[in-house]
């Protein structure tokens, strides 16, 4: 199967994204005015470089790098050696100055990387060194069959730590050039991300119709002994997969999985399924954050693709609520629609994969509070021609919702794209976010990224500009220029740290091209 034979992936571009998932289903929907927004009084620290320079493999080359254990000649696609992107981060809560991060390491084109590979600070992000080991969730870190880590690539990588300084590194790994292999990998780190332990397997799926997909994991922050991870499970009507590395598709079923550990990691339980929206539809970018009173959020993309009883159809960011430490599930209840575009170079019209269809979710998690935010991108600000920063909250536990805006951001005249957000121990509220303001019309594309940050509960909202910008075209094109379906923002010692990745190879690129050198790595900059 060549990559041409592909199902389209729903973030290539909007036309297929849109006959993918929302079946032409009718935007027009009243543009709400945008909160004013200035010139942030928060400052930026100059960002730190977190990943290396290149590739840490040795004999990393346009063919792949040998330690994915396949020649290059034998996968579909092209690897980037040298790209870091899709970062990940989590602070410490027993000890600030702790941070742990992740993300992919030499992306491939046609879905996942050779590794998923993390590393950490000791004080308060100002410099990160390498995990010493790694978790072995691909053979490029030391995954075998005796592991459970016997796999050619590896993918979304998330991080968590709990109350009492164990951090959990969740990544999902799979075979490109064997079908039906994947598995969803747990590690615990016990020394703040220094090294990491044994994988555990919450899920393995040998069925060639079957992909698990989009994971994310959450330490409750009331009890190191709870840990939750939530996914979906895309079930196809035929073979279609994990041959292609059906990372982040539309699925013909996909119903929401979710395993937990109740001793601290030291066992797992059974993966079970905890929402089924039904044949033909899904979920997507299921993300468990804990509110203030103990209640576990579940957010996500649910998605229709025909009408259901409730006449709901599309795409919609989407909840259900657990009050017993996931022992039990409510069922879905629907925030808002989600009308993303899609993102495209402004100028020559090619794909920007972005987050489009993932939403992002964050908790107030002060004793007592109820409040949950959720961003994502959505274009009826904008009147359906560009994707804004859509913010929505709960002072509730997620029980009832008010869409805020569906443009926080300030400058509306371009895309904004892959919100991250993330509360302060004092309740502030941060979205990490990229846009192409700063971009003239030509190669390259001139790409920048912003922390917007509010400290009034979302009802007015200031911006910092975070790092300088760089050149979206000069990095991995994995089916549209690409730095990660989302980014990393958590804090310490009472400032915001922005975990982002810049793409840094060569410029000057031709519209929909492939860099003749693509590169990309991860920074961390302090926001406060």
């Amino acid at each position: 199967m060549n990559e041409n034979s592909e199902p389209r992936h729903p973030r290539a571009g909007a036309t297929g994204r849109r006959a993918l998932v929302v079946m032409a289903c009718a935007l027009a929907v009243a543009a709400v005015p945008a909160t004013a927004a200035v010139a942030g009084s928060l400052g930026a620290s100059a960002p730190v470089r977190v990943s290396s320079v290149g590739s840490p493999f040795s004999g990393a080359d346009a063919d792949g790098p040998p330690c994915n254990g396949v020649p290059g000649s034998a996968q579909v696609g092209t690897n980037f050696p040298g790209t870091e992107l899709e970062p990940f981060v989590a602070v410490n809560p027993a000890n600030e100055n702790n941070l742990v991060g992740g993300w992919q390491q030499d992306r491939w084109s046609d879905g996942g990387s050779n590794a998923t590979y993390f590393g950490y600070s000791t004080d308060g992000g100002d410099t990160w060194q390498p995990s010493a080991t790694q978790p072995a969730f691909s053979r490029c870190t030391g995954g075998t069959a005796a592991n459970g880590g016997d796999y050619e690539r590896s993918t979304d990588p998330w991080v968590s730590v709990s109350p009492d300084g164990s951090a959990y590194a969740f990544a999902l790994s799979f075979n490109q050039t064997l079908s039906g292999e994947n598995s969803l990998l747990v590690s615990k780190s016990t020394d703040g991300g220094a090294t990491w332990g044994p994988n555990a397997v919450l899920k393995r799926d040998t069925n060639p119709n079957v992909f698990n997909d989009k994971n994310s994991i959450t330490a409750d922050p009331t009890s190191s002994r709870y840990v939750y991870a939530v996914w979906d499970r895309l079930e196809f009507p035929n073979e279609r997969a994990s041959r292609v590395a059906g990372e982040h598709a539309v699925g013909y079923h996909g119903p929401t999985w979710f395993a937990r550990t109740t001793d601290g990691g030291a066992s797992w339980e059974a993966a079970r399924k905890i929402f089924d929206p039904g044949t033909i539809n899904q979920t997507i970018g299921s993300e468990i954050v804990v509110t203030g009173t103990g209640t576990l959020v579940n957010g996500f993309d649910l998605i229709y693709n025909f009408k259901n009883a409730k006449s709901v159809r599309g795409t919609n960011v989407a909840i259900q609520r657990s009050s017993d430490k996931g022992a039990t599930w409510s069922t879905a209840t629907i925030v808002d629609k989600l009308r993303s575009v899609g993102v495209t170079d402004p100028t020559f019209g090619g794909p920007v994969r972005t987050g489009d269809i993932i939403p992002s979710w964050a908790s107030d998690q002060r004793a007592g509070h109820q409040e949950v935010y959720a961003a994502w991108q959505d274009a009826r600000s904008t009147g359906n021609a560009r994707d804004q920063i859509a913010f929505a909250k709960s002072t509730d536990g997620g029980a009832t919702w008010t869409t805020m805006s569906y443009a926080i951001n300030p400058v509306h005249s371009t895309s904004a794209f892959t919100p991250r957000v993330h509360v302060l121990p004092d309740g502030s509220i941060g979205v990490l976010y990229y846009d192409f303001r700063n971009d003239d019309a030509g190669i390259p594309l001139v790409t920048s990224t912003w922390l917007l940050h509010s400290h009034d509960d979302g009802a007015t909202w200031q911006e910092t500009k975070v790092g300088a910008d760089f050149d979206m075209s000069s990095g991995a094109n994995a089916r549209g220029y690409f730095v990660g379906d989302y980014e990393g923002l958590t804090h310490s010692n009472g400032d915001f740290l922005a975990f982002f990745a810049k793409a840094n190879g060569a410029a000057a690129n031709p519209p929909g091209s492939v860099s003749p050198s693509p590169a990309s790595d991860i920074f961390a900059s302090r926001v406060g």
